[in-house]
């Protein structure tokens, strides 16, 4: 029986490995930042000893992009400190790691998807925490480690973009959404589904950088639009650009991912975004 820890558990990519653990052969220890401090180095490697863990896979993650602007040091201390303990820790201990890391780390300032290997350029707050933490667990380089880089996270779980717009679908007519902002959803389970089937073909000397999203590519106007479809919701969705909705964190214009490498290295499958939305919506109860 392998044991894996999986941190940030009440997220929505935990909260979606929680919801499948069963169908796998793993045996999961969930935990969250009140049963287990990832900052505190001591306190990771004694849960670790304890328990036999084998892989950690860690979603935990401070993930209010405009927040973060003004709390940068709870930011760096989650999205990079506490990854490089976990990456010091792995690679003394001979442990898998898998990171989940954000399409953040670019500026969205490319004309075509961006490959793992495009230079990285963060443009607020929460993408330089997350590039920080790849940099940290690439330094310390434990092996048999990668880091996944996602986009656009939604899930039946948390508060996320599908479950707003199904809740402004019933409470307005009308809606404002951004055109101008382009890449692909990723549905959390979908993640969580190729994270646990991949864990036996990890096998690498050096930290690898993925990128993994639903297929396809579209705008959150497009997004929005299909979700009030599939639910048959009579709330119109307009246009607007970015420079019509300011935010305290700047948002990349463009941050569409190439997901050939992991498709290639593991033999996955990647569902296309309309067919992952269709699922999520039927399970929070919401296709019509």
């Amino acid at each position: 029986m392998i044991n894996i820890l999986v941190t940030g558990s009440n997220g929505q990519l935990g909260s979606e490995l929680k919801e499948i653990s069963s169908k796998y052969s793993y045996k999961f220890f969930f935990t969250n930042r009140d049963y287990l401090d990832i900052t505190n180095k001591q306190k990771i490697l004694n849960f670790i000893k304890i328990n036999k863990i084998f892989v950690i896979i860690n979603c935990a993650a401070y993930t209010e992009v405009d927040k973060a602007q003004s709390q940068k040091e709870l930011a760096n201390n989650i999205n990079n400190e506490a990854v490089k303990n976990l990456a010091t820790i792995s690679k003394e201990q001979n442990i898998k790691l898998i990171h989940i890391s954000s399409d953040y780390v670019f500026d969205g300032k490319n004309y075509k998807p961006y490959i793992e290997t495009d230079n990285r350029d963060p443009s607020n707050v929460y993408g330089s925490t997350k590039l920080a933490g790849e940099l940290a667990m690439q330094k310390t380089n434990p092996s048999n480690s990668i880091i996944i880089r996602t986009s656009w996270v939604y899930s039946s779980f948390g508060s996320n973009f599908v479950k707003t717009m199904l809740r402004l679908g019933n409470e307005r007519d009308e809606l404002g959404v951004i055109f101008d902002q382009i890449g692909t959803p990723t549905y959390a389970r979908d993640l969580a589904k190729t994270i646990l089937e991949i864990i036996p073909q990890i096998n690498n000397l050096n930290a690898e950088i993925y990128h993994y999203s639903n297929e396809g590519v579209l705008s959150w106007y497009d997004f929005a639009k299909e979700i009030m479809k599939m639910a048959k919701k009579g709330c119109s969705i307009n246009p607007i650009m970015i420079k019509d909705y300011p935010t305290p964190a700047s948002r990349p214009h463009y941050s569409f991912l190439n997901k050939t490498k992991i498709k290639q290295k593991f033999n996955i499958e990647i569902p296309f975004w309309k067919d992952s939305l269709d699922e999520c919506l039927k399970v929070l109860g919401e296709r019509k």
